[in-house]
């Protein structure tokens, strides 16, 4: 007999072991097609997911930029329709107190008439998000108010505006133009929190 033929009847029941194994184990991850359909399934939904918060989060951006162009598409025109209030309020602030408390006839109409036009126009202007700042007695804000000069005062707190030069306005939640005002100094210190002024305030206390 020929020891080939020996050495190949011994080899050939491991080569036909080994390729039983390699056969069993494909035909085991073949025959478990769950496994596939569910990791097929929670990547899907995974997927889905981060699509749905991705259309969320557009929708909500469009919204915001929706409504920011609806409340500041007038912000160029309102701007521009300011210069036309201030020259309404310095036609009225001309005429001396005492002239119109005397007016009368045409004269007194006149006056009335540029003060409803004025009214007219600010209260158009509030109908569309424009809001005139009124700070007279506030503390002074650098968000909203441009400090033109100090007035000593000792009677206010300190950082009080005393004297408005010229109106400020809002539009939304943004400033379309500083108030210019006047700012006391010397006074107390303004209270922090709407707390008293006695700890502020040495001369307070008795």
């Amino acid at each position: 007999m020929n020891p080939n033929d020996t050495e190949n009847q011994n080899s050939n029941p491991q080569a036909e072991a080994a390729n039983g194994a390699d056969t069993q184990a494909a035909a085991e991850t073949q025959a478990d097609p769950v496994a596939v359909l569910e990791a097929e399934k929670a990547d899907l939904k995974d997927k889905l997911l981060r699509l749905m918060a991705d259309m969320e989060n557009l929708r909500r951006r469009t919204e915001r930029e929706v409504a920011d162009a609806r409340t500041y598409a007038v912000a160029n025109f309102a701007r521009d329709m300011l210069n036309v209030a201030d020259n309404v309020r310095r036609a009225i602030e001309s005429v001396p107190e005492e002239a119109k408390a005397a007016a009368e006839g045409a004269f007194k109409g006149l006056i009335d008439g540029i003060d409803l036009t004025e009214r007219d126009l600010l209260k158009t202007l509030e109908r569309h998000g424009v809001k005139q700042l009124d700070p007279q007695g506030q503390k002074f804000d650098p968000n909203v108010h441009q400090a033109m000069f100090e007035v000593p005062n000792p009677d206010v707190p300190n950082g009080t505006v005393v004297q408005v030069v010229q109106s400020g306005f809002v539009i939304g939640e943004r400033v379309l133009r500083p108030a210019l005002v006047g700012v006391s100094k010397g006074g107390p210190k303004a209270p922090a929190n709407g707390s008293g002024e006695a700890a502020d305030n040495p001369s307070s206390a008795s």
